[in-house]
């Protein structure tokens, strides 16, 4: 079949997304499947078997969209994940504790330690904080580990038997040298030394996947991964494959956001924003992160580990008041009616403050999350504000990251946006430029996502044109491409502007509500 198969593990749905081998843009078919984040031995994780049985509903979900005739090949695939995190596994390839995924924020003390030893943020999410926490912590299964992965190079390795990883999402695993491509020398000599009785000898470079770069060879499908991915047995192996990479390299190419002096904002379950750098910053942040593109550009990175799941949460409460009074929505249309509303509010959220706080926000001083709504007496109480306060508080810790960024006189040209928020036209961008004070522009595939992003890198897998990734995505992907552009508007970057400062006063109050609740 000449199309090429894109995949993405997000944090609440995993998606299939098919495209034309020589026309990424010509979407044929999605399929999807809903899964979720446990929270046991207060730790969030999923379990690998959701992993498989997910993979496998999405993809049959795909096959059913396409008709009666199951594909058997592919010209290539691609698999994306969310990034960070800690899969540790044996020699012998099995999984040695419980997938700790980029939620959590139990690694503090090794986060501190790293940072400081190499003069670079290392954040609470990245692998290699979860392997020195756990060494600092004596945890049994330290001298078994042979082989630590990130969840798209997991998937990628079992589909592919290759223990590879796209640069992109290796930077979230050890910081990368830009000039090599690979994971910094210096550093890894640095952590060899502090945990030597711990590796055993071993260096932590050996206990990493090798790092591609968008296009590289990456394998392929073998007769195991087509039959973990197709049951059935109809799709036959062989498929090349692209470097497997993580949520942010693949949103960065599905708003073609690759290229200095651009960046992109991914609003899902977490949100960050990435902009390409021309220059290293002047100084370490710790709400920064530094990582690459899938090209290996460094990128400075503002996470969030709490996106939309808190106005979900409310959104799902009126809908559930539609079915009680009678007239039930469609859960497109609560959105979109409680979007609407918004644009009615008044430009500083009328006083209210909603944080959406569900997990931990080091970017907040965090450790855990409380998710909060707060007004004082004299606040103007209206729906209309009530959704305001909602929808920048998906923005507030990002904001805050984002004020760091500016300061370090980072130039920012252009700044797209994707994800499912960003459907409903022109309110939760709006509301974003504000919150940027600069224009955001959102695609006719943001809603597609990161397995969009993930196909086009499949396809770029298979080009033979010689072309760098940016130049492929502006001639081959998205030349003539539409998008919708809200500048930003005074009045709401002023009353942003004021909700913020309300905000990061109010972040005693969730602090206070971290320690008694």
């Amino acid at each position: 079949m000449n199309a090429v198969l894109g995949i993405e593990l997000g944090s609440t749905r995993i998606k299939a997304c098919l495209v034309d081998a020589d026309d990424p843009t010509v979407v044929l078919a999605v399929g999807s499947h809903g899964w979720e984040n446990r929270f046991e031995d207060r730790m969030w994780t999923y379990a690998l078997d959701d992993v498989w049985a997910g993979l496998q509903a999405a993809y049959a979900d795909l096959v059913a969209a396409l008709g009666d005739q199951p594909p058997t090949s592919f010209a290539a695939i691609g698999v994306s994940a969310m990034m960070h995190g800690y899969l540790a596994f044996d020699a012998d390839g099995e999984l040695l504790v419980p997938f700790r995924t980029w939620r959590n924020t139990s690694t503090g003390p090794a986060a501190a330690e790293l940072t400081s030893l190499f003069g670079a943020n290392i954040p609470l999410r990245w692998s290699i904080a979860h392997f020195h926490q756990a060494v600092l912590d004596s945890e049994a299964h330290v001298p078994d580990v042979g082989f630590l992965t990130t969840l798209a190079g997991y998937v990628h390795w079992r589909l592919t038997g290759r223990a590879v990883l796209g640069v992109g999402d290796a930077s979230g695993m050890f910081p990368i040298d830009p000039e090599t491509g690979d994971y910094d020398a210096r550093l890894v000599g640095l952590f060899d030394r502090l945990d030597s009785a711990a590796l055993g000898g071993r260096s932590i470079a050996a206990m990493l996947p090798a790092v591609l770069p968008a296009g590289a060879d990456a394998g392929s499908l073998t007769a195991e991964g087509a039959a973990l991915l197709d049951p059935t047995g109809a799709l036959q192996p062989g498929a090349p494959a692209c470097p497997p990479e993580g949520d942010a390299g693949t949103g960065m190419v599905a708003t073609n956001a690759v290229a200095p002096r651009t960046g992109n904002v991914s609003a899902g379950t977490s949100i960050f924003a990435m902009v390409v750098l021309e220059r290293p910053l002047t100084r370490v942040h710790h709400e920064l992160d530094l990582v690459t593109t899938p090209a290996g550009d460094l990128v400075a990175m503002v996470h969030c580990n709490n996106g939309a799941s808190e106005l979900a949460a409310w959104a799902d409460l009126f809908a559930r008041f539609s079915a009680a009074s009678g007239n039930p929505l469609p859960a497109d249309r609560v959105f979109e009616t409680l979007f609407r509303e918004a644009l009615d509010g008044d430009a500083d959220a009328g006083g209210l403050l909603a944080y959406n706080h569900l997990a931990g926000e080091p970017i907040a001083g965090l450790v855990e999350g409380r998710p909060l709504f707060v007004r004082t007496p004299d606040s103007r109480f209206t729906l209309a504000n009530v959704m305001r306060a909602q929808l920048y508080g998906v923005f507030g810790t990002l904001a805050l990251g984002m004020r760091v960024l500016a300061d370090e006189g980072v130039v920012l040209e252009r700044m797209q946006a994707h994800g499912g928020m960003f459907r409903t036209a022109g309110v939760a961008q709006r509301f974003l430029a504000a919150a940027l004070d600069a224009p955001v522009a959102v695609g006719e595939t943001a809603s597609e996502g990161g397995a969009w992003g993930i196909a086009v890198l499949a396809a770029y897998r298979r080009q033979a044109s010689g072309l760098d990734l940016a130049t492929y995505l502006d001639e081959r992907v998205f030349a003539g491409a539409d998008a919708s552009i809200a500048d930003p508007d005074p009045a709401d970057v002023a009353g942003f502007a004021t909700y913020l400062d309300r905000y990061r006063a109010g972040l005693a109050v969730e602090s206070a509500a971290v320690t008694a609740l």
